[in-house]
């Protein structure tokens, strides 16, 4: 191995953001080599939704969805107040569509449209549908040998190691009892997921962030993009002019040292299971192992203090430093456990969230971090200690939806009933009791509930009522999708411990992803995309994909400026 090599670019980390980033340097000509530090390539980029939020995006506008940038704006503006910055979001928004139009149009990316689905708060000024974009799935044998460096999808949200893509896929899953056209779906993706776990060792229909993933992965390779794992940077190095010229990566093989001629861009994932600055940022996690993160364990805030060694700053001072969510911890045969995200249960009607003390705290149908966020304050107005909720329902509505990681019929409870995961009781007073919970205070909470859900109304707070909350819901049952009584025992119950997809705190930058360090001047051959960035809407949740929107578009601006070109 060579100690020192030299490229124009480095790009540390291989989420959807650092692989934009080197896609789009190397198709400009530039020599772009990535480092991972995981053994696998594609970040939480692998284990996510694959949505990207970019209004006025190509793919909308070819399936019949109007938009208006003008439209975008105004939402945004109503939606982060003072954390408003024009410069990044009309960059945002303007590049935005450049960028899925660039990646269609020359690499191996391809995106499908939700035409359906809304922004999460239809409220808000200039909110709409069809903003979001999605990877198209792909077949995992056109990664070839790459296959096995893509980092396979988090296990606990697939059928069996078999992920289910959001859409018709999931409701075919859905509806399998209801429907032969599902039935027969259903059929034809168990079998292939069968054959190809028998061949291959895992599932080769690839969807979701994982489709996204390999998409860009194969991009990236396709171009010429030099792809290491196991390298984790451990040191900028900066010459006497203060400029970024290269970094240390630790390889299997020892030390290396790479030097750039143009710049190195961080795509570390952010801060998710750094636990020193999560106790610094988290509220209610004093030692900052109060948090359970579904984001891969190697984003551990590398990025962010890379930077700070050079005289950067994390920008801290926001709403929320992660995008909250409810999670569960999985037991696993081994004896670890898993985290499961609670995305799309909590909405269905017949499940609700309780906390310690036996009362709801939210509309559970609103999106997570929403629903994350009225947990951390009503724990902290409620005086209690810990962070704790258990989300419950009957025995009909696990047995059509399944609760956290305990799947629908025709899979059997038996097994998450046996490794504590899922707790069950004939009545909801035993339920209480085996949970803790005063008895008297959940019943009533239940009583007041269901007395109101048999009408389809919940008037306490007022689920269902938004286009987001009917789309999570279940179109089937009227005359609210998201509302129905919890009364057919057995009931169940899943402990919900507080979790995020990932952090939104990071380091400033310009409009075109380098680094500001003092007095926000950029500093020279450094930039910052992903989650390591501070996000663009500073600390909010407005719509589900400002994630990877943001990521991809600002990767694809870091590597236009990397290369000199002008974006447009």
């Amino acid at each position: 191995m060579k100690r020192e090599i030299v490229c124009d670019v480095l790009v540390v980390g291989s989420g959807a953001a650092g692989l934009s980033a080197a896609v789009t340097a190397r198709h400009a000509g530039l020599d772009v080599m990535v480092a991972e530090k995981a053994p696998v390539l594609g970040g939480t980029t692998a284990w996510s939704g694959g949505w990207l939020w970019i209004p006025g995006n190509a793919p909308a506008r070819r399936a019949g969805v109007e938009d208006s940038v003008e439209a975008a704006r105004a939402y945004l503006r109503d939606e982060l107040a003072d954390a408003y910055d024009a410069t990044l979001v009309d960059a945002y928004l303007e590049h935005g569509p450049r960028m899925v139009d660039f990646f269609e149009a020359h690499t191996a990316v391809r995106f499908v449209p939700g035409v359906a689905t809304p922004d999460f708060h239809p409220d808000s000024a200039g909110s709409t549908v069809g903003r979001p974009v999605c990877a198209a799935p792909i077949d995992g044998r056109e990664l070839g040998r790459l296959i096995d460096l893509l980092r396979p999808p988090l296990r606990e949200i697939t059928l069996g190691g078999m992920p289910i893509a959001a859409g018709a896929d999931l409701k075919h899953f859905m509806n399998a009892r209801r429907s032969l056209a599902s039935a027969w779906h259903v059929a034809k993706r168990l079998t292939r997921h069968g054959f190809d776990t028998l061949v291959h060792g895992r599932s080769m229909h690839l969807v979701n962030g994982n489709a996204l993933a390999a998409r860009l992965i194969k991009s990236a390779d396709t171009l010429g993009v030099a792809l290491r794992v196991a390298s984790p940077a451990r040191e900028l190095i900066r010459n006497a002019s203060g400029r970024i010229t290269g970094a240390v990566l630790m390889t299997p093989q020892g030390a290396q040292t790479v030097r750039v001629r143009r710049g190195v861009v961080l795509a570390c994932g952010g801060f998710p299971h750094d636990v020193e600055r999560r106790r610094e940022l988290f509220p209610l996690a004093p030692t900052g192992a109060e948090h359970w993160s579904a984001a891969p364990q190697e984003n551990s805030g590398d990025g962010l203090r890379l930077a700070e060694a050079v005289g950067a700053r994390v920008k801290a001072d926001i709403p929320s430093p992660a995008a909250w969510i409810p999670v569960s911890r999985v037991p696993r045969p081994d004896g670890s456990h898993g985290v499961f995200p609670h995305l799309i249960d909590r909405a269905k009607p017949g499940v609700i969230a309780v906390l310690k003390n036996g009362r709801r705290f939210a509309n559970e149908s609103n999106s997570y971090h929403d629903v994350g966020r009225a947990w951390l304050a009503a724990s902290a107005a409620a005086g209690l200690k810990t962070v704790e909720a258990f989300l419950l329902c009957d025995h009909r509505a696990i047995r059509r939806y399944g609760l956290g990681f305990a799947k629908p019929f025709p899979i059997p409870l038996g097994p998450y009933l046996k490794s504590g995961y899922l707790v069950s009781a004939p009545s909801i007073a035993a339920l209480a009791e085996r949970l803790g919970i005063e008895a008297a205070v959940l019943c009533a909470t239940i009583e007041r509930y269901n007395h109101d859900a048999r009408r389809g109304e919940d008037p306490e707070f007022g689920r269902g009522k938004s286009a987001f909350n009917r789309v999570s819901g279940d179109a089937t049952v009227a005359p609210n999708p998201c509302v129905a009584p919890v009364e057919h025992g057995p009931f169940y119950a899943v402990r919900l411990l507080p979790g995020s997809l990932g952090t939104f705190a990071g380091l400033p930058t310009d409009a075109s992803a380098r680094v500001l360090g003092e007095g926000r001047r950029p500093i020279p051959g450094l930039y910052a995309v992903g989650n390591d960035m501070h996000s663009v809407m500073g600390g909010h949740y407005p719509s589900g994909g400002i994630t990877l929107g943001p990521a991809m578009t600002f990767g694809y601006l870091a590597g236009l400026h990397l290369a000199g070109t002008p974006p447009g």
